[in-house]
């Protein structure tokens, strides 16, 4: 049998991390920028992470959501004070577009509306709402395209005020800082406008932190830059630093029945161990504030290199999420600062560089990074 050949790959089989390195099958280490699609946020094979997996797989690696999980209590009340959510919910399963079908549904539950509201060039995951909500036709099978989305500019409050006043809208699911789109920014002032069009029209707010969140921008959750309480919050990525894991923080307002949501492996033993050891190294190492302090710098050192080299158009981002916006196809630059340079990053649209590093980051990788890349660009 082989593999569904889906995903164009670079020649490198990845074998060993630690930290913000990782190192190839022949010995090769690379600096890595972009912690696998940002999934990993304490770094490579931090010792508390793996001690803690380990230890829980030396008791117990599964059991089913028909007994109590302790951990899964714990991560909630842990989680809820690091990100200043205490009085919510959280509903725990196992991808990101998992969580979007998720609050997708509860939004649709308690409004009864169908209609959903996404911004251009979203992208929100795979699954079937997931995908509806993903501005991206390439994606969408037939089967998923029916018809409850309709999708608007970025930062256009009036454009989606004339949506949200026909009445019918379900939901708006923003994310603050776009992945795949590029690293455009929600405005706080689009941000506050929206959350209180939302509450006039009947419409549930999803902020979706899959990406943005986790610490990523210097705040636990992106929207916490823009002043809005969203009803429903999406995490996933960074929350188990690898391990497959997401959930769903859920406003007050929402009140649970048995059987309205499930999942087989959500919130598993070992899922949840990973998890509060990621929590324990955000609160032990500051690393939250530490994706604030180095991306700031981050970004100042891209746009000083922006003064001086004309093949980068923008700088944009906020924290440890950075997009750098080239006139050159990021193919080009990529490869090179791949194969020649040995650093990783990620890319969106055709000339965008994602730079989406462990939070463990520091000024020194900094520092590499933008001698690597520009000694890249010159080549150019």
């Amino acid at each position: 049998m082989k593999l569904f050949d889906v995903y164009p790959l670079f020649d490198i089989n990845v074998v060993k991390g630690k930290g913000t390195r990782v190192w190839d099958e022949n010995g090769q280490e690379y600096l890595d920028c972009y912690g696998g699609h940002a999934v990993i946020s304490v770094g490579h094979c931090h010792p508390h992470y793996v001690e803690k997996v380990t230890e829980q797989l030396n008791n117990l690696g599964f059991y089913s959501n028909s007994v109590i999980n302790k951990l899964q209590q714990q991560l909630a009340e842990k989680l809820g004070k690091i990100s200043g959510y205490e009085d919510y919910q959280f509903f725990l399963i196992n991808s990101g577009a998992e969580a979007n079908e998720n609050a997708l549904k509860l939004a649709s539950f308690k409004n009864g509306r169908k209609r959903v509201l996404s911004i251009n060039k979203a992208f929100h995951g795979r699954t079937s709402l997931a995908v509806e909500v993903t501005n991206n036709p390439k994606i969408v099978a037939p089967i998923n395209d029916n018809g409850h989305v309709t999708f608007l500019p970025i930062n256009d409050l009036k454009a989606w005020e004339v949506e949200l006043a026909k009445g019918d809208v379900c939901a708006c699911i923003l994310e603050c800082i776009q992945g795949v789109g590029g690293c455009h920014l929600v405005t706080p002032e689009f941000a506050q406008g929206l959350s209180k069009l939302c509450k006039q029209y009947g419409a549930y707010l999803i902020c979706d932190e899959i990406q943005c969140g986790y610490g990523r921008t210097g705040k636990f959750f992106a929207h916490q830059w823009l002043g809005i309480k969203p009803d429903l919050i999406t995490v996933a990525k960074g929350i188990g630093n690898g391990f497959p894991m997401a959930g769903v923080l859920i406003s007050p307002e929402f009140v649970p029945t048995y059987g309205q949501l499930g999942t087989t492996f959500g919130g598993n033993h070992l899922a949840c161990s990973a998890a509060l050891a990621v929590l324990d190294i955000y609160e032990n190492e500051g690393l939250v504030e530490n994706a604030h302090l180095v991306g700031e710098y981050f970004i100042e050192q891209l746009k000083e290199l922006q003064k001086r080299n004309a093949h980068i158009v923008d700088v944009r981002g906020k924290g440890l999420m950075i997009g750098v916006e080239m006139d050159i196809p990021h193919k080009d630059v990529r490869g090179k600062l791949i194969y020649e340079e040995h650093v990783f990053t990620g890319c969106a649209s055709t000339n965008i560089l994602r730079i989406l590093p462990p939070l463990v980051l520091t000024k020194d990788d900094v520092d590499l990074f933008m001698e690597k890349f520009e000694k890249v660009l010159k080549t150019f």
